[in-house]
C-alpha cells in the first residue's frame, strides 16, 4: 500500500502539519476573557442529521458531559511526557443505538498555561487521514513560537475511532503490511491489474472479517458526532476546533450538523466536500494536482543541478527519477527500497517542500552509487507495520463507507488509464490504494451535504496553499461558497506545502494566530504572498 495516503496517514500528517505547526513564531495579540461554561451539552438537531441518530447524540453528549473526563498520566504507549496528561471518553458505535455498544476513545491535554482571565477553553486539533491521530498535539504548549496560543487554550489531541487506541481497526496482519520491496508501475499491465484486484477484495474481506457489523459506523457522520461528544466530554459549551486536511471535511460535517456548538474553527487545506468529489473523483482530482506538484520539484532540482547533478531541466530530472526506478526494479536498496518506495519518498515530497533537498540528495547519492540515504528516508520500518496498517484501515473503512463507488473495474480501468496519460507519477498507486472500495460489502451511506444557512456560523477561517497537490485549491472555493457567508479564505500564493497554518508564511501566520486568539477575520478573502522555496543542501 501507500506510503502516503489521500490527505495524509499518521506519520504524512504529523510530517506536514505539526512539523509546519512547530516552526509558528509568536501569536498576536489576546483574546477577550473567557469564562468556562458549567459543563453542558446543548443539542439542536440539525436537518441534515436523521431524528433518531440526532437524538443518540444528544444523549451521549449530556452523558458526556456529566461524567467529564478524568485525566491523569499517559500511557507509555503514546510516548507523550508530562506535563501531557491523558483520558478517555465514550461514544456509541452506533448513535441510533446510543444505549448500545460503546467504545472509549483516547484523549490528550496540555493544559493552558495563562492565568485564568485569559484561558478561552479548549482548542481541539485533528490533522487529518482518515486514520490520523492529533494525541502528540499538546507537545506543542510547550515551545516558545505557541507560548499565547497555549496561555489562552488547553490543546487536546485525540485518537478517532479506530485508530491508535481508540477501539484499533485493522484489515490485515500488520507484520505483513507494508513489507518492501514493491512496484509502482506508471502504465500496470493486464497482469499486475489482477494482482492488485485480488489484494483489494482481500483486503475489503479482512476488514468486515475483523471489524464485522461495526465496520459500517466508521464513518465522517460519526466522527463529526465523536467530536460533539468530546466537546461535551470537555466541558465546553462550544468548540474551537483546527483541522488539518481531512480534518477540514469533517470538521465541515461537524459545523452542518451542529453550527450553534461552534466558537471558533480552522479548515486548513481543504478537502473538496462537493458530494459529485466525495470521495471518488476527489481521488482523481488529487492524482493530477500530484503532478503538478511533482513537475514543481523536478524544475526546482533542475535549478539546482550544481548541486545535486541531476539533469539541467526537469526531462533530465526525471530520466535521472527513472533510472533509479529501473536499477531499484531489477535489485532493490538493501533488499527492501524498491520503486514504490522510491515513488513513496517523492509522494512524501509532494505533501511539504521541507522534504525537497532529503530527497534530492537521496536520488542523487543513490545514482553515485550510495544508496544509504535512500534506504535510511524510503525503507519501511518494521515497527511502525501496525501503526500504518491501522491507519489504513481507518481510511479505507470512512472513505469506502462515506459514498457509493463505482463497482465495475471497466469504470476504474478506463477513468485511471485516461488520467495516467498526463499524469502518471501518482494516478495509478492512489486508485489501488482506494480499490477496496469497490469490492465494499458493508453498507454505502449517500455522501454528505456540507452546507450552512447564510451566517448560520460564527466568522471561520479558511487556509489554503494555490498548488496543494492532497486538497486541490478548489476545495477551499467549494467549502468557502457552502458556508454562505461565515468563513474566510486566507491563500498562499504559487505554493504547494499541505497544511499551512503555523508554517514559516509570516502573512498567513498573522491572520491564523490573530483569529485564534481575538476571533478576528479579514473583512474579505486576501492572498499572501507564497513562501520562499527551500534552499539547496
Amino acid at each position: 500500500m501507500r506510503a502516503v495516503a489521500l490527505y495524509g496517514t499518521v506519520g504524512s500528517l504529523l510530517l506536514t502539519g505539526l512539523t509546519a505547526l512547530t516552526s509558528a513564531p509568536a501569536a498576536h495579540g489576546t483574546g477577550a476573557p473567557y469564562a468556562p461554561p458549567a459543563p453542558q451539552a446543548p443539542s439542536t438537531p440539525s436537518v441534515a442529521d436523521s431524528p433518531v441518530e440526532a437524538r443518540g447524540v444528544v444523549l451521549a453528549a449530556e452523558r458526556a458531559a456529566a461524567k467529564g473526563i478524568t485525566f491523569g498520566a499517559c500511557p507509555a504507549a503514546e510516548g507523550l511526557p508530562a506535563p501531557v496528561e491523558c483520558g478517555t471518553f465514550s461514544v456509541p458505535v452506533d448513535y441510533a443505538r446510543p444505549n448500545g455498544k460503546h467504545i472509549s476513545l483516547t484523549v490528550s491535554r496540555g493544559r493552558a498555561t495563562g492565568d485564568r482571565s485569559d484561558r478561552q477553553g479548549s482548542l481541539v486539533y485533528n490533522p487529518g487521514g482518515p486514520g490520523g491521530s492529533g494525541m502528540v498535539f499538546p507537545l506543542l504548549a510547550g515551545l516558545p513560537a505557541w507560548k499565547k496560543l497555549s496561555e489562552a487554550y488547553d490543546f487536546i489531541g485525540y485518537a478517532p475511532r479506530g485508530v491508535g487506541r481508540s477501539a484499533p481497526l485493522t484489515c490485515a496482519d500488520p507484520a505483513r503490511f507494508e513489507r518492501g520491496p514493491s512496484d509502482a508501475p506508471e502504465h500496470p499491465s493486464a497482469a499486475y491489474k489482477r494482482q492488485r484486484i485480488a489484494k483489494a477484495k482481500a483486503y475489503a474481506r479482512g476488514c468486515l472479517r475483523h471489524a464485522g457489523a461495526d465496520l459500517r459506523h466508521f464513518t465522517s457522520r460519526n466522527n463529526a458526532r465523536d467530536l460533539d461528544v468530546l466537546r461535551a466530554a470537555l466541558g465546553e459549551r462550544k468548540l474551537n476546533f483546527l483541522g488539518a486536511s481531512y480534518g477540514t471535511y469533517f470538521g465541515a460535517v461537524y459545523a452542518t450538523l451542529f453550527p450553534g456548538h461552534v466558537r471558533r474553527m480552522v479548515f486548513d487545506s481543504v478537502v473538496n466536500p462537493s458530494t459529485r468529489k466525495i470521495w471518488y473523483r476527489n481521488n482523481l482530482d488529487q492524482s493530477a494536482a500530484f503532478e503538478r506538484r511533482w513537475y514543481d520539484w523536478r524544475r526546482w532540482a533542475a535549478r539546482h543541478h550544481p548541486v545535486y547533478r541531476l539533469g539541467r531541466t526537469e526531462r533530465e530530472v526525471l530520466a535521472a527519477y527513472h533510472k533509479a526506478a529501473e536499477r531499484l526494479r531489477h535489485r532493490p536498496a538493501g533488499g527492501k527500497v524498491g520503486p514504490g518506495e522510491l515513488q513513496g519518498l517523492f509522494l512524501k515530497a509532494g505533501y511539504t517542500d521541507t522534504a525537497w533537498a532529503r530527497a534530492a540528495q537521496a536520488l542523487a547519492a543513490y545514482l553515485r552509487g550510495d544508496e544509504s540515504r535512500l534506504i535510511a528516508l524510503a525503507a519501511p520500518s518494521a515497527s511502525g507495520g501496525p501503526a500504518a496498517e491501522n491507519g489504513n484501515a481507518v481510511y479505507t473503512a470512512v472513505e469506502c463507507n462515506d459514498a457509493h463507488w463505482p463497482r465495475d473495474w471497466s469504470r476504474w480501468n478506463r477513468d485511471n488509464e485516461r488520467l495516467a496519460r498526463r499524469a502518471p507519477f501518482e494516478t495509478w498507486n492512489n486508485a489501488f490504494m482506494n480499490l477496496p472500495c469497490a469490492y465494499w460489502k458493508a453498507p454505502r451511506q449517500r455522501p454528505f451535504e456540507v452546507g450552512t444557512a447564510r451566517r448560520a456560523l460564527p466568522p471561520v477561517l479558511l487556509l489554503a496553499a494555490e498548488r496543494d497537490a492532497a486538497t486541490p485549491y478548489a476545495g477551499a472555493l467549494e467549502l468557502l461558497r457552502r458556508l454562505r457567508g461565515s468563513a474566510t479564505l486566507v491563500t498562499e500564493r504559487d505554493a504547494g506545502t499541505h497544511g499551512i497554518g503555523g508554517g514559516p508564511n509570516a502573512c498567513v501566520n498573522g491572520y491564523f494566530e490573530k483569529y485564534l486568539l481575538t476571533g478576528e477575520v479579514p473583512t474579505r478573502n486576501v492572498t499572501c504572498a507564497g513562501r520562499q522555496e527551500p534552499r539547496a543542501t
